[in-house]
C-alpha cells in the first residue's frame, strides 16, 4: 500500500513503429521508455508495430490505434508517448482518436528540459524551443492540452477554448520574437565573459557525451580534488538529461597546472534540432575548448552507436576537429578492476565514480593542454610581486631563486604571456 505522502506517478503507454530493416528499433524504444522515467512517468505499457513505411495519417497503423485506445481505458493510462516526431497532421488525427494527451519523442524531451532548466538562459532556450515545436501543431496540441486540464504542458495554463487558435499562433510568434532578442542580449554577454577568460590564458577543457555517460560525475570528483567546495559541485543522477546550464569551473590540483573545465548539456540520439538550435550559445562553450573530454558510458551496450551521434552533433556545432580524449566511463562494470586505469593512444578506460584513472587522465590532459608551452626564465623585481603570483598560477613553474634584484623564475608558459612580460626576460 502506498504511503499518504508518496507521489502518484502517471501512467504513460509507449508506442512506436519498427520500420523494414531498423536495427536500432529496440535501443530506441528502451531509450524512450528511459525517458519517460525521467519525466517522472511509469511506462506501464507498450504498443508496437512492423511497417514497411510510417502511415502518413497516424504514424501507426489504425488497427493499432484502436488497440491503444483500448488499452488506455483498461490500464488506466494517462499519457501516450510516440517514438518518434509526429507531423501536424497526425497528431491531430490522434488525439482525436485516443481519449488522453499524445505526445511524441520531441515533445517528451522538450517537457523534460523544461522541468530540469534552472537558470534564466536556459528557461528561455528551453520555451523558444518549445514554442517552435507547437506552432504548427496547435490544432493538435489544443486538444490534447486541454485533456490534461490545465497540466504543467500547457500553452500558458490556458483552457483549451480560452481563445483561437489565430490569436494564439500571433502570440506564440510574438512571444519567440521576443525570446530571440533576449537571448541574442545573453549571448553577447556571455561572449564578453568568453573572451574574459581566454585573455586570462588559463587552458579550457569541455566535457561531451551521450546523456548519463558520466560527466558531471566527473566534474564533480575533479572540483572536490580541487577544492573540495561541495557547492562547486553540479547535481549528478542516474537518469538522463540530470542537468541542463552550462557549468564552468577552475580546476586546481597539486601538481598539476590550472584549467578551466565546462560541463554542457548531454545528447541523445534524435534530439530535437529546435534545442541544439536553442542551446547553441551555450554549446558554443565546445567550440572555444582547447580539448574536448568525450565520456562514453562503456558499460553500456550500444556505447559506439552513442558515440557516433555525440560525433555527428559536435561536428554539427562546428567543434569536429578539437583534440579530444575519449574517456570510457564505468569500465569498473565490465573490466577487471585490477586492470583499470588501462590507457590506448586518446582513450582511458577508467571510474569517475570512484576515482580510478583521474591521475592518468590529468597526465594526458597536460601533454594537450600545455603542449603549445615555451621555457623562459623571467627575473621580477621584489616590488612586481603580481607577476610572480600571475606566473605562479598560470604557467609551469620548474624553478625559484631568490636574488638581489628579485625573484627568479624558469618556467614554461604560453607565447602570449612570455611576450606580455618580455620586459623581464632573461632568456
Amino acid at each position: 500500500m502506498k504511503q499518504q505522502n508518496e507521489t502518484i506517478r502517471p501512467r504513460a503507454l509507449l508506442a512506436g513503429v519498427h520500420l523494414n530493416e531498423n536495427n536500432d528499433f529496440e535501443v530506441s524504444m528502451k531509450e524512450l521508455h528511459n525517458l519517460v522515467k525521467a519525466c517522472d512517468m511509469d511506462p506501464v505499457a507498450r504498443v508496437d508495430q512492423n511497417l514497411s513505411c510510417i502511415n502518413a495519417a497516424y504514424y501507426i497503423g489504425s488497427g493499432k490505434v484502436g488497440e491503444i485506445r483500448e488499452a488506455v481505458e483498461t490500464l488506466y493510462v494517462d499519457y501516450v508517448i510516440f517514438n518518434d516526431t509526429l507531423s501536424p497532421s497526425q497528431l491531430k488525427n490522434l488525439q482525436r482518436e485516443i481519449d488522453v494527451p499524445v505526445w511524441d519523442r520531441t515533445y517528451l524531451i522538450l517537457e523534460i528540459f523544461s522541468r530540469r532548466a534552472r537558470t534564466k538562459e536556459a528557461k528561455m532556450q528551453v520555451e523558444s524551443a518549445r514554442l517552435q515545436y507547437m506552432l504548427p501543431r496547435l490544432m493538435g496540441l489544443r486538444d490534447s492540452l486541454g485533456r490534461q486540464g490545465g497540466a504543467s504542458g500547457s500553452l500558458s495554463n490556458k483552457g483549451s477554448g480560452e481563445k483561437q487558435i489565430e490569436l494564439d499562433r500571433r502570440k506564440i510568434e510574438g512571444r519567440i520574437s521576443e525570446l530571440r532578442r533576449e537571448l541574442e542580449r545573453m549571448e553577447q554577454e556571455r561572449e564578453v565573459q568568453r573572451r574574459k577568460r581566454t585573455q586570462g590564458t588559463y587552458p579550457q577543457a569541455a566535457l561531451v557525451g551521450y546523456t548519463n555517460a558520466g560527466k558531471s560525475t566527473l566534474l564533480n570528483k575533479l572540483v572536490e580534488l580541487s577544492s573540495g567546495k561541495e557547492e562547486k559541485m553540479v547535481m549528478a543522477k542516474d537518469m538522463l538529461f540530470a542537468t541542463l546550464d552550462t557549468t564552468v569551473r577552475k580546476i586546481s590540483l597539486s601538481g598539476s597546472q590550472d584549467f578551466l573545465l565546462s560541463d554542457t548539456v548531454g545528447f541523445i540520439s534524435r534530439l530535437p534540432h529546435s534545442l541544439v538550435k536553442a542551446f547553441r550559445s551555450t554549446l558554443d562553450e565546445i567550440r572555444y575548448a582547447d580539448l574536448l573530454l568525450h565520456v562514453v558510458d562503456f558499460s553500456d551496450e550500444h556505447y559506439k552507436e552513442q558515440i557516433e551521434v555525440t560525433e555527428e552533433t559536435l561536428k554539427e556545432l562546428g567543434a569536429g576537429d578539437i583534440p579530444r580524449i575519449y574517456i570510457m566511463n564505468k569500465a569498473d562494470s565490465v573490466m577487471e578492476e585490477e586492470t583499470l586505469p588501462k590507457i590506448s593512444d586518446n582513450r582511458i578506460y577508467m571510474s569517475a565514480k570512484y576515482g580510478i584513472g583521474i591521475p592518468e587522465l590529468l597526465r594526458m590532459m597536460e601533454k594537450i593542454l600545455f603542449s603549445d608551452y615555451q621555457e623562459a626564465q623571467f627575473l621580477i623585481p621584489y616590488e612586481n610581486g603580481n607577476v610572480v603570483y600571475y606566473l605562479n598560477s598560470r604557467a609551469i613553474v620548474h624553478s625559484r631563486e631568490f636574488q638581489e634584484n628579485g625573484v627568479c623564475l624558469t618556467v614554461s608558459c604560453r607565447e602570449g604571456d612570455r611576450e606580455k612580460y618580455k620586459q623581464y626576460l632573461t632568456r
